[in-house]
């Protein structure tokens, strides 16, 4: 039987040489002072350039917009000069990356916001949901997330701008593109989802008003760098960080519809993957098809056996991995050949150095 997941394919005008992704995953390693993306950063990704598209960890597109001590951004030129270093070190090995553009709105802390209070859609604190801060001299830790503040008009705008703007510097940065990140609870899906959202004005109540955000975010930055260089990803069954969505067969098949207006290169959906999660109902994978005509791919708890029966019913175009491409940079190899697959150290995920980041081997026989 063909193995669907080594068929190539065209992502707009990017042919990709296979159907594996490399899902976004936060590693928390940026230098500081300035949340720099640096050489070890290049050769971890570069490890692992033949996935078929490789997305990057969330890197935020401002200072507000950060949540977690050590993440990258893309919003200074310091910035945008390490992830050269990155995306030229894919490239190098024949390799395609897109940027995933990330603000995390009310997940955050003073603390990692330069002591402004975080935004949201609405006033509304985020429970049981907490942070890692970098306390200089007294240390690291977890503290919960901070009440954030209700967006005024002009800040929606200014972060439309920003988005915007990261957009642009993502494609100066050598990126092949960039992957918005409006799942896992952070701020473009704290203003879909319905438990999130408060709001009386033109971005809450209904599903059209809910999902103006994301449309207005999206139209800017088609606008500035191109439909064919714009993804999305979208959570639409996690209650991860705190949202949740009273009717989400219904908002999220109308946000896929939304955004095959936009005419964006791929949907990025990521499924529940906690190990007795619920699997997505049938009928709205389905639905999606039905309604965004453009490549889809899907992450969560997939296998090598689970990842062919989805390209194989036509539910999917790529299939993304998580951990399992931290712990084999060879992953696309180890499947193609029925390797085994190592397992991933829990403790060097994040913050650190190289071990856990450059220093598993690929397969040897």
């Amino acid at each position: 039987m063909t193995n669907l997941l080594f068929q190539p394919l065209q992502l707009g005008s990017i042919p990709l040489k296979n159907r594996i992704v490399m899902a976004p995953m936060t590693r928390a390693r940026a230098s500081q002072p300035g949340n720099v993306p640096h050489d070890m950063m290049a050769e971890y990704y570069a490890q692992r350039a033949t996935a078929g598209l490789i997305v990057t960890e969330g890197t935020q597109i401002s200072a507000l917009g950060q949540g977690y001590a050590w993440t990258p951004g893309i919003y200074t030129s310091e910035q945008i000069a390490g992830w050269k270093k990155v995306t030229a070190a894919v490239h190098d090995k024949d390799g395609v990356i897109f940027a995933q553009l990330w603000h995390v709105g009310r997940v955050s802390h003073s603390k990692n916001t330069g002591g402004e209070q975080p935004i949201s859609s609405s006033a509304i604190k985020a429970e049981n949901v907490k942070v890692f801060v970098d306390n200089g001299s007294e240390g690291t830790g977890f503290v919960d997330v901070a009440l954030p503040r209700a967006m005024t008009i002009a800040d929606i705008k200014q972060v439309v701008g920003e988005y915007r703007q990261a957009a642009l510097n993502a494609i100066e940065a050598g990126f092949d593109g960039i992957e918005l990140h409006a799942a896992n609870g952070y701020l473009i899906n704290q203003f879909i989802d319905s438990e999130a959202n408060n709001r009386s004005d033109q971005y809450g109540g209904s599903i059209e008003n809910r999902l103006r955000f994301l449309d207005e975010v999206v139209g800017a930055m088609v606008d500035a760098i191109g439909a064919s260089r714009v993804a999305v990803r979208l959570a639409p069954f996690t209650s991860l960080n705190g949202t949740v969505d009273a009717t989400p067969v219904e908002t999220y098949t109308a946000a896929a519809a939304l955004l095959n207006t936009h005419k964006i290169v791929y949907l990025h959906i990521a499924e529940v993957d906690w190990d007795d999660a619920p699997d997505t109902p049938l009928a709205f994978k389905q639905a999606l098809r039905e309604v965004y005509q453009g490549v889809l791919i899907y992450a969560g708890r997939y296998n090598a056996e689970k990842a062919q029966q989805a390209l194989t019913e036509d539910l999917a175009d790529m299939i993304a991995f998580g951990r399992s491409f931290v712990s084999n940079p060879d992953l696309a190899n180890r499947i193609k050949q029925g390797y085994p697959l190592a397992a991933h150290d829990p403790d060097t995920l994040f913050g650190g150095a190289q071990k856990g980041l450059t220093d598993y081997p690929e397969y040897n026989q």
